[in-house]
């Protein structure tokens, strides 16, 4: 029963990725956390300077599910309720009704979330912890599974306003996609077109799959010596005298989580030291602020992080 779990979890896992491929190119490691980061019912935060593919990686995770998507491009003058929705006056009715926002879907692009105000980038708080959004005393849940996708321009770009922590914390995840290799490249200018839009994607799956596999997911076993281990690296953060903030509780259930998302795609029905450590920095990275004297010496939070998990003893079995 658990390998054919686990199966269906890698065919619908591989082909999001081989679909996600044909336009996000050379990127299927990225593509793959991205997903595990779905699966996981959390929300993605890609961070990387402008035209590396971020809004084209968003919408193609969102083409590739057969379930509602909508995009929000972030702007200083965006009002919390162009995203979550406001209540209007009908005179036919001489009542008060609420309009949705496009927050009211499966998938949810924020496309350059820090242009917009803090007030509305607050608008997403709720939503993104609660799947609800709370109106004139009334709390509407949105539709699951609730994915949202944002991203973001590096903070020393002019007109942003960075995302304070506690928003940070929300994202389950901070993927960084970089630039394409040479090779990769040449093949991307090669197979250029005018009349190729993202959008041309088929689905491959829909939202009531990806439901399933989400629950799917508990079959994933954690040993106690794995989740030993996973507290023993947040609690290292947490006391690391060049940190001023340390991984939060929801950071670690977010690694334990996107920990059995990632033992499930590569076919096993239970986590290893190594899965932690694949997806430790992707999902504990944004969760961590350095000191100020840190900063000044240079001191990078990745290799901080890195560093910090090699100096903790690896558990011997991951299966006891």
């Amino acid at each position: 029963m658990a390998s054919q779990i686990i199966s269906r979890v890698n065919s619908v896992v591989d082909a999001l990725i081989d679909n996600v491929d044909t336009v996000v190119r050379g990127k299927r490691h990225e593509i793959r956390l991205a997903l595990c980061c779905l699966l996981t019912e959390g929300h993605l935060l890609l961070d990387d300077v402008p035209g590396t593919g971020k809004t084209s990686l968003a919408k193609a995770i969102a083409n590739s599910i057969s379930g509602s998507w909508k995009r929000v491009q972030f702007t200083p003058d965006l009002l919390p309720t162009d995203i979550t929705g406001v209540m209007v006056f009908d005179q036919r009715s001489s009542n008060f009704s609420f309009r949705e926002g496009p927050v009211f879907t499966n998938v949810l692009i924020g496309d350059e979330i820090n242009r917009g105000s803090p007030k509305t980038q607050a608008a997403l708080l709720e939503v993104m912890e609660e799947r609800q959004v709370t109106s004139d005393g009334s709390s509407r849940p949105v539709p699951h599974p609730f994915f949202v996708i944002a991203t973001q321009n590096p903070r020393d770009f002019q007109g942003t306003f960075p995302l304070p922590d506690v928003q940070l914390d929300r994202f389950t995840m901070r993927l960084t996609l970089g630039y394409v290799d040479a090779d990769t490249e040449a093949a991307l200018l090669d197979s250029f077109h005018r009349g190729r839009r993202d959008d041309d994607l088929d689905p491959v799956t829909n939202a009531q799959e990806i439901d399933e596999i989400i629950s799917d997911l508990d079959i994933v076993t954690v040993a106690p010596s794995i989740t030993e281990y996973i507290i023993a690296i947040a609690t290292a953060t947490r006391q690391h005298p060049d940190l001023r903030l340390g991984v939060s509780t929801r950071g670690t259930i977010a690694l334990l989580r996107v920990s059995r998302a990632f033992a499930a795609t590569d076919n096993r029905s239970y986590v290893t030291p190594d899965d932690v450590k694949a997806v430790a920095s992707p999902v504990l990275g944004h969760r961590m602020a350095l000191k100020a004297e840190a900063e000044l010496r240079g001191v990078r939070i990745d290799t901080l992080l890195a560093d910090l998990i090699d100096e903790i003893p690896v558990p011997r079995s991951a299966t006891s």
